[in-house]
């Protein structure tokens, strides 16, 4: 079993090109048995490889020896070894996060850090085919679609996964025979979390029911797959009877999609690829169809505009003068990188004024409506909170070692002449809530992303 899983291990990189000669590759290890096998098949395959491990302190003692464990590991494999410490639980209080969507977005980002100064090519995670049919029920639950339906993909961007193709139990196996230590997470026993819940509880049961369910949902789930490739086929077609070029714009003409062809799940999938989510293409039919013409929708990259029947789409950063505004009763409006929410709230609802970097709570009653919403330009500038004096938008941005892609889309929000808030860094000092403040207007940034796969 030992030799034939690791044979499938290399047939399966080979197969799907995991990894390919001239990679280095970042392997993410939490000291579980998924991991510390994966971890074990490598130091036989032959590609230079390092090893992260992060630590989010929800475990207390159990997750600190977790840590020592794949240390000692690495050390006496003689690989590169890098752990980071995380107070997740203290990000969820500020952000409002989950506590699994604040572990997922933490360890990704420092993976992405560790890639770029070591010069790892790739991040190898070690999901295998329970974790693909677990992620097919949680996605079923959320409501993701067809999309959420085809479970984990082996590839992901610079992210890889060659365990998908085994069983838990076969890895179990192969930990056993081959004498691979690993450590048990008691968490995976909770039913707090709702993976756990799906592990424990649903899917026994239909084991019951159906002892062949795994294979048969492996199947199911390559069959989704295979009719999503199906479908994406096809829109393909279909872009290229309803869409043309003008200029530095793409024009969607809804009035040439086939009756028989459901126009909302065509438009979705026409503007899903310039970064729209179901809820914003949702408003724009809604406006669509109320005959809104000029109405505009953001993505983090692209601007939709209506226009008569036809949807026209920029480039943000062609649009560089773009500007909206918000008056006092609109509850939300759509930018570059999501979507802004504005809510007024008496200031004794507002628990704290600690807020995360999304959200910006200003002093209701100094505030002009409407609001205008627009990139920054030079010369713009406010007095950064807890300053006294102004501060120009392009020194602060460079201050905060703003990537340029992001500095070209970066929002300010102006009320009467004044920016009062640089849109998720810093809000004006003269506009920030005191003793004084009977009302609050609170503004937060939800990013606009479908993706809810692990």
């Amino acid at each position: 079993m030992a030799d034939r899983l690791f044979t499938r291990f290399t047939d399966y990189i080979s197969s799907h090109a995991l990894v390919v000669p001239g990679d280095k590759v970042l392997l993410a290890v939490s000291g579980g048995v998924d991991s510390m096998v994966m971890l074990h098949l490598f130091s036989r395959f032959g590609t230079p490889y390092g090893v992260a491990h992060c630590n989010f302190h929800l475990r207390g003692e159990e997750g600190d020896e977790d840590a020592v464990s794949v240390q000692q590991a690495a050390e006496a494999l003689g690989v590169e070894h890098f752990n980071r410490d995380f107070d997740t639980q203290g990000e969820v209080e500020v952000t409002g996060e989950s506590i699994e969507m604040a572990a997922r977005r933490l360890r990704y980002a420092w993976f992405k850090e560790l890639c770029e100064e070591f010069g790892y090519t790739k991040i190898v995670i070690a999901h295998h085919n329970d974790d693909s049919i677990e992620t097919f029920f949680i996605n079923l639950i959320r409501g993701t679609g067809l999309r959420g339906l085809t479970g984990i993909h082996a590839t992901n961007g610079n992210i890889v996964r060659p365990l998908l193709f085994a069983t838990r139990r076969e890895i179990l196996e192969y930990a056993h025979a081959n004498n691979v230590s690993f450590r048990e997470d008691s968490s995976n026993l909770s039913k707090k979390y709702i993976r756990n819940k799906i592990r424990l509880g649903v899917i026994p049961r239909i084991r019951e029911i159906a002892p062949q369910f795994g294979t048969t949902m492996t199947e199911n789930v390559e069959r989704l797959t295979n009719a999503l490739r199906f479908i994406d086929t096809q829109m393909e077609g279909i872009r290229g009877r309803i869409t043309r070029t003008e200029g530095d714009a793409t024009v969607i003409d809804v009035e040439a999609i086939d009756p028989v062809l459901s126009r909302d799940y065509v438009v979705y999938e026409m503007l899903r690829p310039y970064g729209f989510n179901a809820d914003v293409v949702e408003d724009l039919l809604q406006s669509l169809d109320a005959g809104k013409s000029g109405t505009r929708f953001f993505s983090p990259t692209h601007i939709a505009y209506l226009n008569r029947r036809r949807i026209i789409l920029k480039d943000i950063r062609e649009e560089e003068n773009y500007r909206f505004t918000v008056e006092e009763s609109d509850p939300r409006a759509y930018g570059p990188g999501g979507v802004l929410l504005f809510e007024t709230l008496e200031r004794e609802d507002v628990e704290s004024l600690r807020q995360p970097e999304e959200v910006a709570l200003l002093d209701a009653a100094k505030i002009a409506y409407p609001l205008t919403v627009r990139v920054w330009q030079e010369g713009d500038s406010f007095i950064p909170l807890g300053m006294e004096g102004h501060k120009k938008i392009s020194d602060f941005l460079i201050d905060e070692k703003v990537a340029l892609p992001d500095k070209e889309r970066q929002l300010v929000i102006v009320s009467g002449g004044d920016i009062v808030w640089l849109v998720g860094w810093r809000i004006d000092e003269r506009y920030k809530v005191t003793e004084q403040t009977k009302h609050v207007l609170r503004i937060s940034r939800q990013e606009c992303d479908d993706n809810l796969s692990i």
